[in-house]
């Protein structure tokens, strides 16, 4: 059955959904894949509704857009597969939250599938996320992970945002190209890449060696982020191969989670060059 064409005002802009029952490591898709969101995502803001648009794994069920932001669309070729229903900001405006900057554009579309922890290039380079819980971090984070072709990232089913409303804004189109595991136990998606042959480098202030002196060998490479104040939780840290700080040379030592990714991933990246293809 069609989703609700009339979403709730909530934090996230996420319409009313059915619940789909958990299985395996996430919530499933037709073809035994989860699926990153359970239910209809809400996508809003230009970047993020045109890198949606332009992505054919990507199934729109409804796009409401102004007049200005129907003419961009159809000047960048991005309506071929969905035709928008013209509204004024306001319409859209009642969907959201009022700190919702849409830009015109208002997207309704079907979750995507995503990979497994069986399907991930045996060297690939992950980020798995231990309870990060703010949508704009963890959006800001996906927006890095696809600007340095993560492989993918991991997270619970529970105690994560989910892949729709403010995380899509501020992934800003990240989510169609950095592709989300749902588990329902980090510790043991942890042992499962562990046993795959993955590195896995739990990332903590108080690790006894400098992560860009870290060797990351020619296998994949799990990169551990804690929440902020927290950080990783005890079995977390157990469950990694090593733990490694990122060493700052000013007063202030500690970063923001989605700028530690950052510096992180640039230097798994330096270390860790793309492929051509990966390897199973």
């Amino acid at each position: 059955m069609r989703p609700p064409r009339s979403p709730r005002p909530a934090g996230s802009g996420s319409p009313r959904w059915k619940k789909r029952p958990v299985q395996g490591g996430g919530r499933e898709g037709p073809r035994g894949f989860p699926r990153d969101h359970e239910g209809p995502v809400v996508i809003y803001g230009y970047h993020s509704v045109a890198e949606a648009l332009a992505n054919p794994r990507r199934k729109p069920i409804r796009l409401l857009a102004t007049e200005n932001a129907v003419a961009r669309l159809t000047e960048a070729g991005l309506l071929g597969r969905v035709t928008p229903e013209i509204v004024r900001p306001g319409a859209i405006d009642r969907l959201l939250t009022p700190d919702a900057v849409h830009q015109g554009l208002y997207l309704e579309a079907e979750a995507l599938d995503g990979p497994t922890l069986e399907t991930i290039p045996r060297d690939g380079l992950v980020l798995v996320l231990d309870q990060i819980t703010d949508p704009h971090n963890v959006g800001a984070i996906v927006r890095t992970a696809a600007a340095f072709a993560v492989d993918a990232i991991v997270t619970t089913a529970r105690h994560s945002p989910e892949a729709t409303g403010v995380l899509a804004k501020s992934a800003s189109g990240g989510l169609e190209h950095a592709p989300l595991v749902l588990v329902q136990n980090l510790a043991r998606a942890l042992q499962t890449l562990g046993d795959r042959g993955f590195l896995r480098i739990g990332l903590d202030s108080e690790g006894d060696a400098s992560f860009d002196e870290s060797a990351l060998g020619s296998g994949g490479v799990a990169l551990v982020l804690g929440a902020e104040g927290k950080g990783l939780r005890q079995l977390t840290r157990e469950t990694c191969d090593r733990l490694a700080r990122l060493d700052a040379p000013g007063a202030i030592k500690s970063l923001n989670v989605s700028n530690a990714a950052a510096i992180a991933l640039y230097v798994a990246r330096r270390a860790k060059p793309l492929t051509a293809a990966g390897t199973d």
